[in-house]
């Protein structure tokens, strides 16, 4: 029985002992997987955070545990110290904990040699590395000074920014805002709301700027305005170099001086020149004078008010009531002095008006003797008058012809008869036609004088062909018809019937009719593309 009971005890003890086992096994394998667990759950990564803020030296410290303050009061001529940076104050709450400390009095931030921070009040995070300083706050980074009341700087990103206000000045310029970053390393600057940008040179307002206090230069990425002595610069994307006092500006912005505007898809400024160089798009408005000048390139000194412009260049001249529009692969608009300005044009010239229109290679046009002078090929058409020669020369009045002169073989030609032909014809070494009211009253002929006439009877029927020759002719023109017609010396001539006019009698020695290349319209004066690069080369070494 004994026996028994003893074997009975210990396959218990046994039973026990098992279950323990297989208990505390279970466990272990629960405490395992909940470590693996652990392990490979990801989990957030802590920010970084700075090094130990040490505390070096104070005239007075005061700690008092018993009321539960986690902080040590510090007086008099206190430093701290974070890796390379160094700070000072009057007073301090140092809360070694939480590795921060609020700051009073004469406070001074240093790190190295070339920055310092001033305030009256700091809240230092030594984990965030984070400053803020308020009341008074000056930034030192060499020849940069910073001013505001209220500063944030961030010491792992190296930036110090404002948000109610604050200034930035160099050796250069003087920069405000509402809000602004400044980065001593980088030298970057970014400004935001109520940007002023002032030097001794210029004053620039906008809503955002970034600017390096380095190269000076400042970027341009909203609406600006740059006000000097010399011009107004509105523009909304480009770069101003402060140095240089030049600007590449984009997105069609405008400069403006005195009663001239320039605006064009990318201008190159130069304020010290006076230059501007426009690259697509160019369009100078001259209100003054009434003048537009257009093209895909052009160049404007407003020292020296002169311009250009090339690649389907045109001028548009309005000062009088007939307006006229010019094209050539180059036009030029100078100003001698205040009282005249020129407008060449430089091959495949054509120009329309409703009273006048032309072709010639190369033009000339002064306001001081209001004389159009055409070269090269010149053909002036006025009303059904087409004139041609070496060289014409209009005398203008207004907008109108007064009288013109055309030297080198002189040629006039109208046409009278569409149908068969017929054209009244003149020519000789020099004309001289005088204009009213913007059609031919009087021409003469001077030297080796030619002509080809087909009168007509009262009911305007051509009586046949008046061919003759003179030294000198004086002819008078009344509503578009021949009135009287005189030539002198010793004339000689013929009048043939119209029937027996033959297809050689009619026509002069190089005579041409050209009216397939005359402008009709004002957008007529494109018709003719055919642009020559020489003369655009030799322009752009001029104005380099």
């Amino acid at each position: 029985m004994m026996k028994r009971f003893q074997y009975f005890i210990s396959n218990r003890h046994k039973v026990l002992i098992f279950g323990i086992l297989c208990l505390f096994a279970i466990c272990l394998v629960a405490q395992n997987k909940k470590s693996n667990a652990k392990t490979i759950t990801p989990t957030t990564k802590p920010s970084k955070k700075g090094t130990k803020v040490f505390l070096e030296y104070a005239d007075a410290l005061e700690f008092d545990k018993s009321r539960g303050a986690d902080y040590q009061v510090l007086r008099g001529a206190v430093r701290f110290r974070q890796d390379s940076m160094r700070m000072y104050c009057d007073s301090a709450y140092f809360f070694d904990k939480t590795n921060s400390l609020e700051a009073f009095g004469n406070i001074r931030m240093e790190q190295g040699d070339t920055l310092f921070v001033y305030s009256d009040y700091l809240f230092y995070d030594g984990n965030m590395q984070l400053a803020k300083l308020r009341k008074n706050v000056k930034m030192e980074n060499r020849n940069v000074t910073l001013l505001t009341d209220s500063l944030n700087y961030d010491r792992r990103m190296n930036v110090g920014y404002f948000f109610e206000g604050g200034v930035v000045s160099d050796l250069k310029n003087e920069l405000t805002s509402v809000y602004g970053q400044y980065s001593p390393s980088t030298k970057n600057a970014f400004f935001q709301y109520k940007v002023k940008l002032v030097n001794e040179q210029m004053t620039l307002t906008s809503d955002t700027l970034h600017y390096n206090t380095q190269s000076k230069i400042a970027d341009i990425v909203s609406p600006t305005k740059i006000v000097s002595d010399s011009n107004v610069i509105y523009t909304k994307l480009g770069r101003y170099n402060t140095i240089k006092e030049t600007a590449v500006l984009l997105n069609r912005s405008l400069l403006v001086s005195k009663a001239k505007t320039l605006t064009g898809d990318t201008i190159l400024y130069f304020r010290n020149t006076g230059k501007g160089k426009v690259r697509g798009n160019m369009h100078l408005k001259d209100t003054l004078n009434k003048t537009d000048l257009f093209g895909k390139y052009g160049y404007y000194n407003e020292k020296t008010h002169f311009s250009f412009a090339t690649d389907s260049a045109w001028v548009r001249e309005y000062s009088r009531p007939d307006t006229i529009f010019m094209h050539a692969d180059t036009l030029m608009l100078t100003e001698p002095d205040t009282t005249f300005r020129v407008m060449s044009a430089y091959h495949h010239v054509r120009f329309y008006s409703n009273e006048s229109q032309g072709v010639c290679d190369s033009l000339r046009y002064s306001t001081k003797d209001s004389v159009l002078r055409l070269f090269k090929n010149p053909i002036l058409w006025n009303t059904k008058y087409q004139l041609s020669g070496d060289t014409i020369h209009a005398f203008m009045n207004d907008s109108t012809i007064d009288h013109a002169h055309i030297i080198g073989y002189a040629f006039v030609a109208t046409q009278e008869d569409s149908v068969g032909g017929y054209y009244n014809q003149l020519s000789g070494k020099e004309l001289k036609a005088k204009f009213e009211n913007g059609e031919a009253r009087k021409i003469d002929v001077i030297g080796n004088v030619e002509s080809v006439f087909y009168p007509t009877d009262k009911d305007s029927l051509m009586i046949g062909l008046n061919r003759a020759e003179s030294s000198y002719l004086t002819m008078y023109v009344y509503q578009r018809k021949l009135e009287k017609m005189i030539m002198w010396p010793s004339p000689k001539g013929s009048l043939t019937p119209m029937v027996a006019i033959k297809q050689e009698e009619k026509f002069l020695k190089n005579f041409r009719w050209q009216d397939a290349v005359r402008p009709r319209n004002s957008k007529d004066i494109f018709r003719i593309e055919n642009t020559t690069s020489e003369p655009i080369k030799r322009i752009h070494r001029r104005v380099k």
